[in-house]
């Protein structure tokens, strides 16, 4: 995810790389749980060269439960969040009051003032499971509806058949322009996608889709861990995808998110292998960074600040790292500045969102998933920058 407005200089821009106490100790922590491991945990050999970092300035106020929903309608989970073309105003999934849409009739896509008002909504019947989203240059908004409805879901409610495993484009007001996938199944591109993550915009209207979230729990290859990037041109015209399962460099277990930089390099957060994959935009392997740690979202400034955003580490598929949000230029692999994770249940690593947007003014807004959402009560959480 990626913006073109104008924004504030990123804080982290402002701090150097420093070692914490903070890393030693959750390290400490966590080393009873390594040997626990489960499924998905292994991680690519250059990965045991790298050292925890979970300790940076943090120059951010929390705020928690950002966003009043009409009609008293409490937030569900979020992952999908990012800014509008205004640089002010948020854009956010809900997943219906619950952990998916299946079975309700309320709109999940909501746009917010900075006070947390909601300005429109609308999605109402069309989406399942809102996981990831982009803006693009003229403001229409692009979804990512991850997974179909299960059995008792579709017992529940048959409308729901037909949906998912979709990237949707709605016009500013909410009227859906364009849908690449085929609703309710899974396949290879062009015509399907396999539970997609994320979608991106490019500058030159490029489309960008991350391809199959379960590839981040498999250890080898099979039905469900295709982990590819596909490219579509801006009419929905197939182009080409490129990756796919395996620890190598050009090899995914799940694009979990996508960002761009000023240079038009394609930022992947390879959540499954913990590690962010720089690509060029015709799917050229550049570079491969694992400061990050084990990435849920992605947010490039038009500075070039990145923001990465970890809710999945654990003692038992990360040992050592914490969750919360890194922060450092898209032109060093250098964390320089850090946004703790949300205290929860005793864990040394905390607990923290999914999604991860910044707006003009430097604040970062995290959208909370369905393990952080119990810890802060709330969809969103906005962090205040402090001058």
């Amino acid at each position: 995810m990626n913006k073109t407005y104008k924004s504030a200089p990123s804080a982290g821009a402002h701090f150097l790389l420093k070692a914490g106490v903070a890393a030693i100790v959750l390290s400490i922590l966590s080393a009873p749980l390594m040997a626990q491991g489960r499924r998905g945990a292994i991680q690519p050999a250059a990965h045991a060269d790298q050292e925890p970092i979970n300790s940076r300035p943090n120059p951010y106020e929390t705020q928690r439960n950002f966003g009043t929903l009409p009609d008293g309608r409490s937030w569900g989970s979020v992952s999908a969040v990012n800014i509008d073309i205004d640089g002010i105003n948020v854009w956010a999934g809900d997943r219906c009051g619950t952990n998916s849409c299946a079975t309700s009739d309320v709109n999940p896509i909501v746009k917010l003032d900075p006070d947390g008002n909601v300005l429109t909504s609308f999605g109402a019947g069309l989406i399942i499971w809102p996981h990831g989203m982009d803006v693009d240059s003229e403001g229409n908004v692009w979804v990512v509806d991850a997974r179909a409805a299960n059995a008792r879901e579709l017992e529940e409610n048959p409308w729901a058949a037909g949906k998912g495993h979709t990237v949707m484009k709605f016009s500013p007001e909410g009227e859906l322009l364009m849908t690449l996938g085929t609703g309710g199944e899974t396949g290879d591109p062009p015509t399907h996608f396999d539970a997609p993550n994320d979608v991106l915009i490019a500058p030159s209207g490029t489309i960008y889709v991350g391809d199959t979230h379960g590839a981040q729990f498999q250890d080898a290859a099979g039905p469900t861990s295709k982990s590819r990037i596909s490219m579509f041109a801006p009419d929905g015209t197939f182009i080409k995808s490129f990756g796919e399962f395996g620890y190598e460099d050009g090899q995914f277990r799940s694009p979990h998110s996508l960002a761009m930089d000023s240079q038009g390099r394609l930022f992947v957060a390879d959540r499954g292998n913990a590690r962010i994959q720089i690509f060029s935009q015709d799917g050229k392997h550049l570079d491969t960074w694992y400061q990050f740690s084990r990435i849920s979202g992605l947010f490039m400034t038009d500075d070039d600040m990145l923001y990465a955003i970890d809710s999945e580490t654990s003692g038992g598929n990360h040992p050592g790292w914490a969750t919360g949000i890194r922060i450092g230029s898209a032109h060093a692999d250098v964390v320089t500045a850090f946004i703790p994770g949300h205290a929860y249940q005793e864990r040394p690593w905390n607990t923290a969102g999914e999604g991860v947007a910044v707006d003009a003014d430097g604040n970062v807004y995290g959208a909370e998933g369905p393990g952080s959402r119990p810890a802060v009560d709330g969809g969103l959480t906005k962090y205040v920058r402090q001058q």
